[in-house]
């Protein structure tokens, strides 16, 4: 495996945080593959990078908006993924700034240990990245919610990461696995599921549903499976509207009839 080499400035930046984040117990990491894997999980908002880069104590790149490291795009990319579900009356404040963490931003997510996700022609170099990775050893973390509702713990996700899963396979003989990973701020918790494998010999776009169904029902009952808490969610909406980690069902009818 490759040393990782880091800039002084990220490593001070790097303990910065990890001074003022709180401690996160690990629940299940046994269930980590000891060779490379994929482990998909909610974003939690700002939670899911940061545990990504100061609480996951394995060798690992995370996925990443590739507008985050592009200094024309970051501005406009975190105003509009960030804070454009914030009232109306304040959303003036989350403008000015997201104009004040450009520089800083692009410097951090240039520097840590990333790998740039692009939706247009460049999307191969993403690919080729996280292949290179993922043979070098590497685990990959990912968090592929979009905008669209699901359930009371997760939005729906996205599912071409699946497809790592083929050119690992092409490269390898070996079959990928994804690891569904459960964030639980308000817990303290980060949980690990049972790893999903890939199936070679599964119609691609039947295996991109299956996988991405599997990952969304695990993470789904681990977090109904544990004490009552609330869910910070994808989107950055106000507080009071977080949901509970009841069941889904539960969830829907009081959804319906509330």
């Amino acid at each position: 495996m490759r040393p990782i080499e880091e800039p002084v400035l990220c490593k001070i930046l790097r303990r910065a945080v990890d001074l003022v984040y709180p401690k996160m117990e690990l629940v299940g990491l046994e269930n980590l593959p000891r060779e490379a894997c994929v482990i998909v999980g909610n974003h939690s908002q700002a939670h899911g990078a940061i545990v990504s880069e100061e609480r996951l104590p394995f060798d690992h790149f995370t996925w990443c908006a590739s507008q985050m490291m592009d200094k024309k795009e970051v501005s406009d990319y975190a105003f509009q993924d960030f804070w454009s579900d914030k009232p109306r009356s304040i959303q003036w404040l989350f403008w000015i700034v997201s104009r004040l963490i450009k520089y800083p931003a692009v410097y951090i997510m240039t520097h840590a240990r990333t790998i740039p996700v692009y939706h247009d022609s460049r999307c191969l170099t993403t690919f080729r990245r996280s292949m290179e990775k993922l043979e070098d050893g590497y685990h990959l973390v990912i968090f592929p919610e979009c905008r669209q509702e699901y359930n009371n713990i997760l939005y729906e996700f996205q599912d071409r990461f699946i497809d790592l899963a083929w050119m690992y396979y092409k490269r390898t003989g070996k079959r990928l696995q994804f690891v569904p990973m459960y964030l639980a701020p308000k817990l303290k918790k980060i949980f690990f599921g049972q790893p999903i494998s890939f199936d070679p010999e599964a119609p691609k776009a039947s295996e991109r549903q299956r996988i991405k169904q599997a990952l969304m029902d695990a993470i789904t009952d681990i977090a109904c499976a544990q004490p009552l808490h609330t869910v910070i969610p994808y989107r950055n909406i106000s507080p009071k509207h977080y949901p509970k980690n009841l069941p889904c069902e539960v969830h829907q009818v009081e959804k319906t009839h509330g």
